[in-house]
């Protein structure tokens, strides 16, 4: 009965991991070209979190090699052949733990991301930043001191967005596509923890429905 819903829940964890870490992998890339343009990716002005690209490495890669090995094992099992073995339990395990980490670390420099805003380039002397117009974090630029106060302002108030100037509409842009990344790396980590248990399960009953 327990394998049974090992083999069960593979084919469902499985699936889902693979759509999330394709969406994972989509969001990212989305970010590197704000406002479909690609100059600003060619020039440089993009977000430091957005080219650290966890969404690729970390909710991306990381979780499809998991995802597609669950995936392969849940449904070979179906009926029951030998391909049940504890091996490809505790390789699921393996990778479910290194899904759970670049899952992590996507969440993580995703919400680093959101809070620090999008890099942009603004009129820094109107917003009492400096003088003239610039590319940088007119959210973060402010001061330490102010930074609370001013992330929770420029999420809140989309009347502050219009502080950038360039790339048009890069703020609503950063904060919908990191949003997503933090809502798909928390599942991902959600489900790789429960591919984690059901792999050590696996590992003592098979996945095989038959045994």
């Amino acid at each position: 009965r327990v394998a049974m819903c090992v083999g069960k829940c593979s084919r469902i964890v499985g699936p889902c991991l693979l759509v999330l870490g394709t969406l994972s992998v989509a969001a990212n890339i989305l970010l590197l070209f704000p406002g479909w343009a690609l100059k600003y990716l060619a020039e440089g002005h993009i977000s430091k979190h957005a080219k650290a690209m966890p969404g690729i490495w970390g909710g991306g890669i990381a979780v499809l090699l998991a995802a597609t090995h669950i995936t392969a094992v849940g449904w070979r099992c179906t009926g029951c052949s030998d391909c049940g073995t504890r091996r490809n339990a505790f390789i699921s395990a393996v990778l479910s733990k290194l899904a759970l980490l670049g899952a992590a670390a996507c969440f993580v420099l995703s919400g680093v991301g959101l809070t620090n805003g999008p890099l942009c380039f603004y009129n820094a002397s109107e917003h009492g930043h400096g003088h003239g117009t610039l590319w940088g974090y007119p959210f973060l630029d402010a001061g330490s001191q102010e930074l609370d106060a001013r992330t929770e302002n420029y999420l809140h108030d989309r009347h502050t967005w219009s502080i950038c100037l360039e790339p048009v509409g890069v703020v609503a842009w950063n904060v919908v596509l990191f949003s997503l990344l933090l809502l798909v790396s928390a599942t991902e980590m959600v489900l790789a923890s429960l591919q984690i248990l059901n792999g050590c399960l696996g590992c003592l009953c098979g996945f095989c429905e038959g045994k």
